[in-house]
C-alpha cells in the first residue's frame, strides 16, 4: 500500500499523515500552502506532528499531478485538499470553483488513469444545508445547500459517484462535522473562541447563541478515516462502488455550552458580543454515525469535556499560535 494524502499540511491532513506514518504505511503528502491562513502555522503544524514528506503542489496543476502519480505509483488516495470555509465562499466564489471543482476533477481523472484501488475524499456536513431533520443521515436529500462551499462539496459527491459508475472506480466520501483539537484551523470557532478568551477580548457569538454543532475530536476523525482505507465500497443498486459516511461525534452541543466548557478549561472568561446569523451558516448539525460503525466497528470515543480539556492544554502549551 502506498497512500497519497492531498491537503497534508491542513488540520485533518497533518494528523492523518502522522497516524499513517505511525502505523508504518508509506504515505506521501502534497499541499498548495495557500495563504488562506498562515503558511508559517501550517509548517509549524507539520514539524510538530513529525510529518514528512509534504510536497508543494496544486491539485489544479494537472501535469504536475500526473507526474507525481507516474513517479510514486500510489495504490490509495485520500483527498482532503480544498478551499475551506463557508463564510469565505460568499465573497470569494471563484477560488472554490478552481480548487473544489476543477481541482477535484483533476484528482478523479488522475486516479482513474492510474488505477487507484480506493479514493477517499472529503465532503462536508454543510451539504445538509438547512435540513429540518432531527438527525442527519447519509440517505437524506441534500439538494438545498446554504453556501457555495456546500454546493461544491455536494458536486464532489456526484462527480465521484459518476466516475465510480462509468469507470469502475471505488470512491468513498466523508461528510465531516465540526472538527476541533490541537493545531486546528485558525478560522474555525474553537480557535477563534480560544484566541478571544486568552487575549481578554469579547467573544463574537452568532445567531445570538441559538446554534448547536456536532463537535468532533480530531483523533476520532483520523481513526474513522484510517479504518475506512481498507473498506473498499461494494457496488450499490446501480453497480457503482461509491459510499458516503458521516464523520461526527453523533451528539450536538449548544454553542453556549461549548463556550462555557472552554472557559472552564482555559481558566478565562469573556463577555459576549451577540451577532446575527452569518450568510451561509446553519443553526444545527447532528450526525447519525451508525453507518460508519456498522462498516468499521468504530464510533467516536472522546467526550466533549475530555476533548476540550486536551485542546485547552494545547492552547496553553502553544500560546504563540493563539496570539493576535
Amino acid at each position: 500500500m502506498k497512500v497519497l494524502v492531498t491537503g497534508a499540511a491542513g488540520f485533518i491532513g497533518g494528523w492523518l499523515m502522522q497516524r499513517l506514518q505511525q502505523k508504518g504505511i508509506d504515505a506521501v503528502g502534497i499541499d498548495n500552502f495557500s495563504d488562506y491562513y498562515s503558511v508559517t502555522y501550517k509548517r509549524a503544524r507539520l514539524e510538530a506532528l513529525g510529518v514528512t514528506p509534504c510536497h508543494t503542489l496544486l491539485i489544479e496543476d494537472q501535469p504536475g499531478l500526473e507526474a507525481l502519480f507516474a513517479r510514486e505509483h500510489f495504490t490509495h488516495v485520500i483527498h482532503l485538499a480544498a478551499q475551506a470555509g463557508v463564510r469565505y465562499s460568499v465573497e470569494h466564489p471563484y477560488v472554490y470553483g478552481d480548487a473544489n471543482l476543477s481541482g477535484f476533477l483533476n484528482v478523479l481523472d488522475t486516479c482513474r488513469r492510474h488505477g487507484i484501488e480506493h479514493l477517499i475524499y472529503a465532503s462536508s456536513s454543510s451539504v445538509y444545508g438547512r435540513s429540518e431533520a432531527s438527525v442527519f443521515r447519509e440517505d437524506d436529500r441534500v439538494d438545498t445547500p446554504a453556501s457555495l462551499y456546500a454546493a461544491t462539496k455536494r458536486a464532489n459527491e456526484l462527480m465521484a459517484r459518476s466516475y465510480a459508475d462509468l469507470h469502475g472506480m471505488a470512491a468513498t466520501g466523508l461528510r465531516f462535522f465540526t472538527v476541533y483539537g490541537p493545531w486546528g484551523r485558525p478560522d474555525m470557532a474553537p480557535m477563534l473562541f480560544a484566541r478571544s478568551l486568552m487575549n481578554g477580548r469579547p467573544i463574537e457569538v452568532f445567531n445570538h447563541g441559538r446554534m448547536a454543532r456536532d463537535f468532533t475530536w480530531i483523533g476520532d476523525v483520523v481513526e474513522g478515516i484510517t479504518r475506512l482505507i481498507d473498506c473498499r465500497p461494494g457496488p450499490d443498486s446501480h453497480g457503482a462502488c461509491h459510499a458516503i459516511y458521516n464523520i461526527g461525534r453523533g451528539a450536538p452541543t449548544e454553542l453556549m455550552r461549548f463556550i462555557e466548557l472552554l472557559e472552564q478549561s482555559l481558566g478565562h472568561q469573556s463577555e459576549r458580543h451577540w451577532r446575527p446569523m452569518q450568510p451561509g451558516d446553519v443553526e444545527r448539525t447532528w450526525a447519525d454515525t451508525s453507518r460508519l460503525e456498522a462498516v468499521t466497528g468504530f464510533s467516536p470515543q472522546v467526550s466533549l469535556s475530555e476533548g476540550i480539556a486536551h485542546f485547552a492544554a494545547w492552547c496553553h502549551a502553544y500560546p504563540q499560535w493563539i496570539g493576535d
